[in-house]
């Protein structure tokens, strides 16, 4: 491939929701552009951009992946994206690197929920928009009723540029309504029947190009005919300007309508050549432009790790070159890499380059420090790109190895799999002694699952999380313990009355020594004081840490000999273990503040839901565009699935965030069956 500057350059992240067939079509284009000598396909395994063993297994897309090809003198850089909510952050990083977006719609099933939100995620990023309505060989494809789903439920002015040539099993071409020319698949007439719809289309088509250029506009009111050339201008303003967004047709599979939309990308699609990439001089909030022509800078807009190749980082250029043996700046890290390769890649293909230019996408080998979202630039003069923001994983499960041997293998392979996906994240749980992994859901869960042992050899098992529940007490109580052993030589005697109260919230563990006259002597009591303490570690209740106790010795009684640290410790576990059931020990749960966010017409299944699981609601706001937030507290212990719920409750438009509040009381009758459980299991320890 030869060497590609701004104006030759197109950046495009191709997105739908899944089924649409947009892998498809970017197999299309590549063989189309002769990058490859065979159109690849999803359903035979045989797609060059769902390459890995997992995506062939599922025929779904679950990492986004450059297909870069050559096509009328311009490099398009498409960066195939999946569809499904699990893997939603791939369409977030490829937005980043694009400067614009090809949506896919099937023609069958329409506007689909992913549809929506891919839609308003460009809208929100200033991100040009095209549409290609895929699939119009398939039964039931119906173009008119899909372009008018598209009006109603998307934002923009939305307007065809092509117009299809029949449909499902009849369908055979498109008319081009710029070029007033038909294709099936080759240049042909368009047919006769169509003129008056051809006709009427591009009317509207000619009058939205004419409101992207004011000149344009005037010339168009005052009756005057634009030229072919003046609508391509018009039209890429307003397309530009996210304004309006073109849509296309044909079918991806059949290879019909494919190279007029790679026409229409050339055509319409803007070229990184004009931007002006804005961040700060790094260390402060000094703002800092680039231009094309300035010193280099890029963005890392995705990692990937593999035991064998090592770390890729995908890399967006928004100013200057770079070439293959260029030292490079991490403004993020403050630290210099060095590149142990440049090229790019088509699926899994690599393709050497020796010097990449402002606004192309680049791939750097071996990079030891840099992470997505981290910016890469010179530097004698840095600077610093705000960051990718992702969304939080909020499926969160435990982790256990499979085989004796692994434990130690599975928190660096877990940090491998998280270097390369923002979206997983894991920790210990130091209270319950688990290692957590967190994730978008189940099918992201069990595909990194799936990663872990075919790339590094590590299998784990999933269990269900243990809530971090805590213990304390309601009110005052007084007991005796006392430890008293003899058999034969030294014995062991120890002798303690305790009284246990209950502390404000947060006030963790007090000692108080109220011993007079030497009925405890003073080397022991800090014995007494440790013996508390990990009697409170282990728990009393049902095995869970105490808090908010305040402990106070004022009595007891010593033998000379056969008094020791270790007696007077078990003596105060005794008193302890009789006086908190007479205290009126309890269970706490964390309860954290949730916000989910939805659309107005799911809230009252919303709320009825958190009902269900002890949330108490804390308000509902609307925040436009027809989606609301719905604020509650609710137990951590009915959280861990809810990603999974309140996707099927809002078909997957629905999304949350959750942060510790406080710790409460379980209820009585969840806690006995949490205590039983408790006892039952330490019965089994036991024998």
């Amino acid at each position: 491939m030869k060497e590609y500057k701004g104006e030759q350059i197109r950046n495009i992240v191709v997105a739908a929701h899944g089924g649409a067939g947009k892998t498809s079509l970017c197999d299309a284009f590549l063989f189309n552009s002769g990058a490859v000598n065979r159109q690849g396909r999803v359903d035979d395994g045989s797609s060059v951009l769902d390459f890995e063993p997992e995506e062939q297994k599922r025929r779904v897309t679950i990492s986004a992946a450059l297909a870069p090809c050559e096509w009328k003198d311009c490099k398009i850089n498409f960066i195939d994206t999946p569809g499904t909510s699990d893997f939603y952050a791939e369409v977030i990083g490829g937005m980043r690197a694009a400067d614009s977006a090809l949506v896919v719609i099937c023609a069958n099933a329409g506007v689909e929920v992913l549809t929506e939100k891919i839609w308003l995620e460009a809208g929100d990023r200033s991100v040009p928009r095209l549409a290609f309505i895929n699939k119009m060989d398939r039964e039931h494809a119906d173009f008119d009723r899909v372009l008018a789903a598209m009006k109603d439920r998307l934002d923009g002015v939305i307007v065809p540029v092509q117009l299809p040539i029949g449909a499902e099993s009849s369908f055979r071409g498109i008319v081009d309504l710029l070029e007033n020319k038909a294709y099936m698949p080759e240049e042909a007439p368009i047919p006769a029947e169509m003129a008056e719809a051809v006709e009427l289309a591009r009317m509207q088509l000619v009058e939205a190009a004419a409101e992207g250029d004011d000149e344009l506009l005037e010339k168009y009111l005052d009756g005057g005919e634009l030229s072919e050339e003046e609508v391509r201008i018009g039209l890429l303003k307003a397309v530009s300007a996210g304004r309006v967004t073109p849509v296309l047709c044909g079918s991806a599979t059949k290879n019909v309508g494919v190279k007029q939309l790679m026409n229409a990308v050339v055509r319409f699609m803007p070229s990184p050549a004009a931007v002006v990439a804005r961040g700060v001089r790094p260390g402060s909030d000094e703002p800092v432009e680039r231009k094309a022509a300035d010193p280099f800078s890029a963005l890392v807009f995705k990692t990937t790790a593999d035991p064998f190749v090592g770390r890729l980082s995908f890399a967006r250029l928004f100013s200057g070159q770079l070439k293959a043996d260029m030292p490079v700046y991490n403004a993020n890290k403050g630290k210099t890499e060095k590149i142990g390769g440049l090229f790019t890649l088509r699926g899994k293909q690599q393709e050497p380059m020796t010097v990449a230019h402002a606004g192309d996408i680049v791939v750097l080998a071996k990079l030891q420090d840099t992470g997505t979202g981290d910016t890469l630039c010179s530097k004698e003069s840095p600077v610093e790109y705000p960051g990718i923001i992702f969304p939080s994983p909020n499926y969160i499960m435990a982790v256990e190895a499979k085989k004796k041997g692994d434990e130690d293998k599975i928190s660096g392979t877990l940090q491998r799999i998280a270097d390369e996906d923002p979206t997983f994240k894991f920790e210990r749980n130091t209270e319950t002694g688990q290692l957590l992994i967190r994730g978008m859901g189940d099918q992201h869960i069990n595909i990194i699952l799936e990663r872990m042992k075919r790339k590094f050899g590590v299998e784990v098992n999933l269990t269900p999380p243990k809530v971090a529940y805590r213990e304390t007490i309601r009110c005052k109580a007084k007991a005796e313990g006392k430890h008293k052993k003899q058999s034969g030589g030294r014995g062991q005697y120890g002798h303690v009355w305790l009284e246990i109260e209950p502390l404000p919230s947060g006030g963790g563990f007090e000692f108080v020594d109220k011993i007079f006259g030497g009925a405890v002597p003073n080397n022991y009591i800090p014995a007494v004081e440790k013996g508390a303490r990990e009697s409170f570690a282990k728990g009393l209740v049902a095995g869970y840490p105490m808090v908010d106790v305040r402990v106070t010795l004022f009595d007891g009684s010593y033998h000379d000999v056969d008094s020791s640290e270790l007696a007077f410790k078990l003596a105060t576990s005794i008193a302890l273990k009789k006086a908190v059931p007479l205290a009126k020990g309890i269970l706490l749960e964390p309860i954290y503040n949730v916000e989910i966010t939805v659309p107005e017409a799911n809230m009252g299944d919303v709320m009825g839901d958190l009902n269900t699981r002890r949330g108490r609601p804390q308000g509902m706001e609307n925040i436009g565009r027809g989606l609301g937030v719905v604020k509650a507290q609710v137990p951590l212990a009915e959280m861990f699935s809810y990603a999974i719920d309140l996707r099927s409750m809002t078909q997957g438009r629905g999304s949350f965030v959750m942060s510790f509040s406080h710790y409460e009381e379980v209820p009585h009758n969840i806690a006995e069956g949490i205590i039983a459980e408790a006892l039952k299991n330490r019965q089994e320890d036991d024998e």
